[in-house]
């Protein structure tokens, strides 16, 4: 339950450093606790009180559609938040999803939430490609805050989210710390309690700025990891036959022989070269 540190840190620097007048950073934060709160609820469970399976499936997946559900809700009725979705690569395109956008939001959050818990498996893993993610939408946030800025580039404006960025780069510095005793062998781990609300964060931090595709590419290594899940398990089920060795996908590379700090260095180098190509997205459009 070593997330309990990060979020903590989080939590603390982004009140200490961030403009609280503005009700994106609450927004924001409360996402993060209310992911937080189901990540705690699992662990306690499972290692308090010696449930093996802790929430069930069922229940930790409501729980998470509600959370979102609340996040999405008060951003479709916040005045003059935009329901249009920004397409990477793309300056003109930007279609209307209307109502949709609330199932869209809730999609990106949930996605986001489950996809770092599934990364989680190695000495540092998944905090890593957090960390790189977390540098990228820092710079995503300040310049869709920022009027000149997101003019320039000919991306949505969004008046406080230059505040986000006071929140993303809480998220890397605290991580950063994190690593210190999580890297191999690790001394401490996050569990449910750290990598449901990380992922969360990203995702909410994705939706207010208004780079929510921008997701799929800054956190590539997630989406990488999730999709070997439901590979496997689609194809084992309609099949009968595995793709991978064992899924998620960072297991597959251990059952091939590769020691476990090469797969997560190899993943990280990935995950930095993703961010690098999503940044290029702000200009290249």
């Amino acid at each position: 339950m070593g997330g309990i540190l990060i979020i903590f840190a989080v939590m603390l620097s982004t009140l200490l450093w961030a403009d609280i007048s503005r009700p994106l950073i609450w927004l924001v934060m409360a996402a993060t606790m209310g992911f937080f709160a189901i990540g705690f609820t699992d662990d306690y469970l499972k290692f308090v009180k010696a449930r093996s399976k802790g929430l069930s499936a069922t229940q930790k997946f409501t729980a998470q559609v509600a959370v979102a559900l609340a996040i999405a809700l008060t951003l479709y009725y916040l005045p003059g938040y935009s329901t249009k979705l920004s397409v990477p690569f793309f300056k003109n395109f930007m279609p209307d999803l209307g109502w949709f956008y609330i199932v869209f939001a809730i999609l990106v959050i949930v996605g986001s939430s489950n996809a770092v818990n599934l990364t989680d498996g190695l000495d540092g893993l998944a905090v890593g490609p957090v960390m790189i993610a977390a540098l990228a939408y820092t710079v995503v946030a300040y310049v869709t805050g920022h009027r000149l800025m997101s003019e320039y580039l000919l991306i949505p404006h969004i008046d406080g989210a230059g505040e986000l960025a006071v929140f993303t780069a809480s998220i890397l510095g605290s991580s950063l710390g994190f690593l210190w005793y999580n890297t191999y062998p690790a001394s401490v781990f996050m569990g449910d309690v750290g990598s449901l609300p990380l992922g969360a964060a990203l995702g909410t931090v994705a939706v207010i700025s208004k780079h929510e595709l921008l997701l799929l590419l800054v956190g590539g290594v997630f989406v990488i990891e999730a999709v070997s899940v439901i590979f496997q398990v689609v194809s084992f089920k309609s099949r009968g036959k595995r793709i991978f060795l064992m899924a998620p996908i960072h297991h597959h590379f251990e059952m091939k022989g590769w020691e476990e700090p090469k797969v997560v260095v190899r993943l990280w180098i990935i995950a930095i070269l993703l961010a690098l190509l999503s940044l290029s997205t702000l200009k290249l459009r």
